[in-house]
């Protein structure tokens, strides 16, 4: 069974954890690899460490941002070991699993893993519908990069074996608004904002991380954007002081 969820490396520093996590991918039916700003890929050591998964590296896209990578995604989960200062509906990995195959019958999905030494920025994680947190022992949770990945590869091949033995899934009418939609969308609101002085001048990235979670939550259609946007293009000040 092959599981079309892409797993995004954000500026991986090891060539070898990118070829383990190949590994991990491709023993749990996966291929869809995108890493964003690799420090050293292609690598022998990535291949050494894929034992078998070339195919997975050689079909990796290697992108320049973030959004790149995850445009044409209706559903981004991110992961992260630690809790940040941002509010985000947190899941475990089975529950982030079961989710993840409800969507894939309607739009594309990626599970976004942070860099080894400090996972996702808040910034990045505002691209993120849910974060997902491997439940470790507390006192000591230091999981690597394709264990991490292992895990979250396992319970997505058991959701969808689960999935293929009858479970529903989720019927929209429209399609998940992608992630470069979204983005989109947030960059023309925060247009419009600025225009206003709505923004806080002391805090102005917290209130535009949490817009961001506000949309997130609302899982909007691309008919929604396009009618936000709409609605967007009308209140801009800008275009009402030039008409």
């Amino acid at each position: 069974m092959d599981i079309p969820v892409r797993i995004v490396l954000v500026e991986p520093t090891h060539p070898g954890n990118i070829g383990a996590v190949a590994r991990a991918m491709k023993t749990m039916g996966m291929s869809d690899l995108a890493l964003v700003n690799p420090q050293r890929f292609p690598d022998a050591e990535a291949t050494a460490r894929a034992s078998g998964a070339d195919d997975v590296l050689a079909a990796a896209a290697v992108c320049d941002s973030l959004i790149e990578a995850i445009g044409d995604c209706g559903f981004v989960v991110g992961t992260s070991a630690r809790r940040r200062s941002l509010p985000c509906p947190i899941l475990d990995p089975r529950r982030c699993a079961q989710l993840v195959v409800e969507r894939l019958s309607s739009t594309r999905v990626a599970v976004v893993m942070g860099t080894e030494s400090s996972g996702l920025t808040n910034e990045q994680m505002g691209h993120c519908r849910y974060l997902v947190n491997i439940p470790a022992n507390e006192k000591y949770s230091s999981l690597n990069l394709a264990m991490a990945t292992q895990i979250l590869c396992y319970e997505l091949r058991m959701a969808a074996l689960g999935d293929a033995e009858g479970c529903s899934v989720e019927v929209r009418e429209d399609p998940p608004a992608t992630a470069s939609e979204l983005d989109g969308l947030h960059a023309h609101l925060e247009r419009v904002l600025d225009g206003t002085g709505f923004f806080n001048p002391d805090h102005p990235t917290t209130l535009r991380l949490r817009l961001r979670r506000l949309f997130h939550r609302a899982e909007l259609d691309r008919t929604e954007v396009n009618i936000l946007r709409g609605a967007f293009a009308a209140l801009d000040p800008d275009r009402r002081r030039r008409s």
